[in-house]
């Protein structure tokens, strides 16, 4: 079973076309299709190719209105807050991100994204998909000494232990592996990460 988790196009088409040519069985957008929410219709027909494999959360660029609209519009599965099981795993997702100086559509406060977390406490063994990293960690940090991560997040899968962690937004840490605790974490970026589960 693969599963094509991946983040951050800001509309980049030829990315999104390249990431539509791997096969996978499922497919997971974990946020910022768009920048701003800005030309999700353009890249509509590009994911349509994988549409009924196609699972989507918002970033900070999109509102829930916005990614709730281009599923139903384009039969892919609205996956905020959701959750699905895949080969015995609980595969959970939130988008979204905790508060950036730039007031994007999609921000949580940490309160927030610590209540809307906590639906997910307890499955196991769960892979956890969001848009916004892990405070303090390889896949949140934009530069030296500078972390812009979740501390709601961090606080989940310290506590949680799940068993995989995917995540973007943070564009610098993009293709960064990291281990906390016993959860193997990638921040997806656009190149995407397939993760190759026995069914």
């Amino acid at each position: 079973m693969r599963l094509l988790v991946f983040s951050d196009i800001h509309g980049k088409k030829s990315a999104l076309e390249r990431l539509m040519d791997i096969d996978a069985d499922y497919y997971f957008a974990a946020g910022d299709l768009a920048t701003w929410g800005r030309g999700l219709e353009q890249l509509a027909p590009v994911l349509q190719k994988r549409a009924e494999r196609m699972y989507v959360i918002p970033g900070n660029h999109e509102s829930e209105a916005d990614i709730a609209r281009l599923c139903e519009q384009c039969g892919f599965h609205n996956f905020h807050g959701q959750t699905i099981q895949i080969a015995g795993y609980t595969v959970a997702g939130l988008g979204y991100s905790n508060p950036t100086p730039f007031d994007t559509p999609g921000e949580y406060t940490e309160q927030e994204l610590a209540a809307r977390l906590e639906k997910f406490a307890g499955l196991d063994p769960l892979i956890l998909i969001c848009h916004a990293p892990p405070k303090d960690t390889k896949l949140d940090r934009a530069g030296e000494g500078q972390h812009f991560g979740s501390t709601a997040v961090r606080d989940f899968i310290d506590r949680h232990q799940p068993a995989y962690f995917y995540c973007g937004h943070i564009h610098e840490a993009a293709g960064r592996e990291d281990t906390i605790g016993r959860t193997v974490g990638w921040n997806v970026g656009i190149e995407g990460k397939v993760l190759e589960l026995n069914a």
